[in-house]
């Protein structure tokens, strides 16, 4: 590590607001979890993505239920739609979550279907 690189990431973290010091922090744990940035994800592919849940909302969609969880990882959203369910423990606002699935374009968003997922502790250790 060379003290020209040092000095510069030091600056940067001192004069970053809040907000990027998050994104580049998630970005790193997205790397750290085996997962895909969103923002490099491509449509119709089979993907995993990590990130922390920003926000769950209870819609319905063709009169069934649905559970909307959107999960933020830095470099973009990507909304993990869960059909015919109205909550799922452990999937809330603040929570650490990795996403199995395939992703696709609904409403303009990123969107996943029924993803297989794994809450992730705080503190925990990618295995």
């Amino acid at each position: 590590m060379s003290r020209e690189g040092w000095l510069r990431r030091r600056l940067h973290q001192l004069t970053a607001d809040e907000t990027e010091l998050e994104a580049q922090e998630l970005q790193q744990q997205v790397v750290v979890r085996g997962a895909k940035a969103v923002a490099a994800c491509q449509d119709r592919a089979s993907v995993c993505v990590a990130g922390t849940i920003r926000s769950v909302t209870l819609k319905s969609l063709a009169g069934a239920p649905s559970l909307e969880a959107e999960v933020y990882d830095g470099s973009g959203s990507v909304v993990a739609v869960f059909l015919g369910r109205r909550r799922i423990p452990g999937i809330e606002a603040g929570r650490s979550v990795v996403l199995h699935g395939r992703l696709t374009m609904q409403d303009h968003r990123r969107t996943i279907f029924n993803p297989r997922y794994e809450l992730i502790c705080e503190g925990a250790e990618s295995a």
